[in-house]
């Protein structure tokens, strides 16, 4: 669907049955699900892994540990994106060491926001192994970076912009692809 010159990829219904989808392949891994731990990286991936928790407690019976991250100054374009850049809190209420972690975020792009995401997740210990859940994965990589979860693969153009929009903090479920011009005026 096309509104206003955006796509529409995705509304709230696909969204829910991707996120299912993902908590299930979560869950089939081979992983002692009591060193299970989602980590959403701030802001998208912060609502996306607290609603995985959701669906993985109930398909394992008990709650998993869900932190969050904050990659500001992890970033390598940081000084190019802000002169005043906004950090938000990092919460990781559990220990990292030895511990199956999921990163959470959005949208899956060049690989530069999960490399800035490892990098501040191993300021906290050694994590057992590490993997990734994207809602979208977009291509265009930069770095040698995949993830393991991906409810969507969408082909875009790199003058594109993948939005996802989260009730939480949009008070809708949509992903839309617009043009990056298009988006930066929004």
């Amino acid at each position: 669907m096309v509104e206003n010159g955006s796509r529409v990829v995705m509304e709230a219904r696909d969204i829910r049955s991707a996120l299912e989808r993902l908590a299930r392949e979560i869950v089939e891994q081979p992983v002692d699900p009591n060193g299970l731990a989602l980590v959403g990286i701030h802001t998208g991936g912060v609502f996306l892994a607290k609603r995985l928790e959701t669906l993985i407690s109930k398909k394992l019976k008990h709650s998993i540990p869900v932190g969050t991250l904050d990659i500001t100054l992890y970033r390598d374009d940081w000084t190019r994106l802000h002169t005043q850049p906004v950090v938000r809190a990092t919460n990781l209420p559990f220990p990292m060491d030895d511990r199956d972690v999921v990163l959470v975020d959005d949208v899956l792009y060049t690989g530069r926001t999960i490399r800035a995401a490892l990098d501040a997740l191993i300021d906290y210990g050694r994590p057992k192994r590490v993997q990734v859940a994207a809602l979208v994965d977009r291509g265009h990589r930069e770095l040698p970076i995949c993830g393991q979860f991906i409810g969507i693969e969408l082909k875009t153009r790199s003058d594109e912009q993948v939005n996802v929009l989260l009730k939480e903090k949009d008070g809708v479920d949509r992903v839309v692809i617009e043009q990056a011009a298009q988006a930066r005026k929004a």
